[in-house]
Parts: C-alpha cells; sequence; structure tokens
C-alpha cells in the first residue's frame, strides 16, 4: 500500500489525478501505538532467547539453529520499528533519507517471509522426528541445519531484493513520503510480484505445512505402542502444543494478512471497475492487519517458551554446568 501523504489514492487516469479520496487518519495512532507495543514486547522476547541460545545453551542441535535464525529474523525486524513509529505518528512525513526507506521496507518483508521459511522448516523437522523417527536421523543434523538455514537467508534475500528498488520516497512540499510498495506508475509491474512472492514464499509453505500437521496428528493419534513410558506421551503432548500454536500463529499474523493485502492491491490494479467505497474498506482491511503481521515477533519467542520444558530450564537454572545430568536444549521442545 502506497502511503499518500493526503490519503488519496491514485488513479491511472491523466485527466484525474485523484479518483478516490477517503480518510485514513486512523493509522496515525493505530500504527505507532502497535508498532511501539510490539518493539518493546518483541525486543524483550527476543533478546531474552537470544541469551538463553547463545550463553545458556550448550549442545546445539538443528531445531536449536532454526530457533536462532528465527529469532535474528525477528529481531533485525525489530529494530526497524521506532523509524515507523515515528513516521506515522508524523503523519506520514518521512526525515530518515531515502536509503532507509528501502532498508527497513526490505526488513519487513524479509522478517515476515523469513519467519514463515524458517517456522516451516521447524515444523518439518518436527513431522520427520514424529512419522519418519529412524528414516530422518540422517536428516536431523546440526551440519544440515546449518546449511538449510542458509538456503532460507539466501531465497529470502533474493526474492525480497526488488523490494529495494520498488520501495522509494516522493516529495510533496515540506512532506516525504515512504512508500511502502512503490510508486503509481511502478504499481503494476510491482502488483506482480508481489503476487509471486506471495504463492511462492507463503501458500506453498502453508500448504506444506498444513499437510504435515495432517500427518502428524494422525500419527499421533495411534494408539501408543506397549511399553511405552511417560516419556512418549510428554512428548506427544508437546507435539500437539506446537503445532497448535503454529498454526495460530498463521491464522492470526500471515493469513489475515495475506489476504487484506492481496484484495487491496487486486482493487488498486483493477482501478475503475471497483468503487471508492470498496476500496476504501480495502485499505482500511490491510491496515488493520499489518499490526498482526508485525506481532508474530512477538509470538515466536512465546511458542517455544510455551512448547517444552527446555526452554524454560535454561532460562532459569543459574549455573551452566555443575549437574551431572545431561542438559537439555532447545531442541526438546521443537
Amino acid at each position: 500500500m502506497s502511503d499518500f501523504s493526503n490519503s488519496t489514492y491514485a488513479s491511472n487516469d491523466s485527466h484525474s489525478p485523484y479518483r478516490c479520496q477517503f480518510d485514513e487518519d486512523f493509522k496515525y495512532i493505530l500504527l505507532p501505538v502497535s508498532y511501539g507495543l510490539v518493539f518493546v514486547v518483541g525486543l524483550i522476547l527476543n533478546v531474552v532467547t537470544l541469551y538463553v541460545i547463545m550463553v545458556r545453551t550448550r549442545s546445539w542441535k538443528s531445531s536449536t539453529i532454526y530457533m536462532f535464525n528465527l529469532t535474528v529474523c525477528d529481531t533485525l525486524y525489530i529494530l526497524t520499528l521506532p523509524f515507523l513509529v515515528y513516521y506515522y505518528a508524523d503523519e506520514n512525513d518521512w526525515p530518515f533519507g531515502e536509503f532507509l526507506c528501502k532498508l527497513i521496507r526490505f526488513l519487513f518483508y524479509t522478517n515476515l517471509y523469513g519467519s514463515i521459511l524458517f517456522l516451516c522448516c521447524i515444523s518439518l523437522h518436527r513431522f520427520l522426528g514424529i512419522c519418519y523417527p529412524v528414516h530422518s536421523l540422517r536428516w536431523m543434523s546440526a551440519r544440515r541445519a546449518r546449511l538449510v538455514s542458509a538456503g532460507v537467508w539466501l531465497v529470502v534475500v533474493v526474492f525480497q531484493a526488488p523490494v529495494l528498488y520498488f520501495s522509494r520516497t516522493r516529495d510533496a512540499g515540506s512532506e516525504r513520503t515512504c512508500y511502502d510498495t512503490t510508486s503509481e506508475d511502478l504499481f503494476d509491474d510491482f502488483m506482480v510480484y508481489s503476487t509471486a512472492v506471495s504463492v511462492l514464499l507463503f501458500a506453498l509453505p502453508f500448504m506444506v505445512l498444513m499437510v504435515c500437521y495432517g500427518l502428524m496428528v494422525r500419527k499421533l493419534l495411534e494408539p501408543a505402542r506397549i511399553g511405552a513410558g511417560p516419556g512418549s506421551e510428554r512428548y506427544k503432548q508437546k507435539s500437539v502444543k506446537m503445532i497448535i500454536i503454529v498454526l495460530a500463529v498463521f491464522m492470526l499474523c500471515f493469513l489475515p494478512f495475506h489476504l487484506t493485502r492481496s484484495l487491496y492491491y487486486s482493487f488498486r490494479y483493477l482501478d475503475d471497475k471497483i468503487s471508492c467505497s470498496q476500496l476504501e474498506a480495502s485499505s482500511i482491511a490491510y491496515k488493520v492487519t499489518r499490526p498482526l503481521a508485525s506481532a508474530n515477533s512477538c509470538l515466536d519467542p512465546v511458542l517455544y517458551f510455551m512448547a517444552g520444558q527446555g526452554f524454560r530450564r535454561n532460562l532459569t537454572k543459574r549455573t551452566k554446568s555443575r549437574q551431572p545430568e545431561k542438559v537439555k536444549t532447545l531442541s526438546t521442545p521443537l
């Protein structure tokens, strides 16, 4: 969505530069407040998570590596939020220059799709461990997790690199707008790019995740083997808890954002075939779901704190090594 300084929608009709006009002043309260809350809460939770992983976790297994990369992804995004809080609180007046405008928009989408892909990596890791426990051993090493993580970063950066081209600023009098998408003359090209990214980096991973979780649930509902101890039952409970929480993150944060964004972009692309009231409704819905997409940075650490005992044990223990038993790492709840 382009943040037009006068809350207007620019038409492609050269005889009517502003076809629709509607009030969007609510975003100057909604976005600064919501982004400010995400910054404070998310920064605390992710710094604690990084501390537990880097200082308190002695043995990094594959799940720990995925969690570390997910947390780094979220932290990089959170550090950009003060700029957006200032921008929207100052009613779309961007004082930081075009380079930072491009960088912050790039980091937003890098965090968004990086989080989706790393959540999928963690889910596939658990899927293999539950459904193919023997055959999965060679696929669950720390070395393979590092290679997969590097591949995820490469894919995300390559797919989001065009954002650095599309995102730009526009001067209007004494104010400067930092486009969230792109300028009006490039919007048709941006529409094609955004649709491709949404399909490849959201819709496809979401479908894979749903299939894997369906197979996991079916496996977990099978009767326990004779002789299976209480540890097996606890493992099942943690797995079910993780499935519920990850699906909640997707349904709350990612799905509404992508649906409303696709609808709004489609209405803008259709232009004069859509009424101004429909365009306004889609624009409002899209703006309301943007904070939800940002909230995944707060929910990711909570997800793993709630998913098992390993995280909490590493967080609360006072000494790192004076106990004879093996220390459990973050791989336990995953």
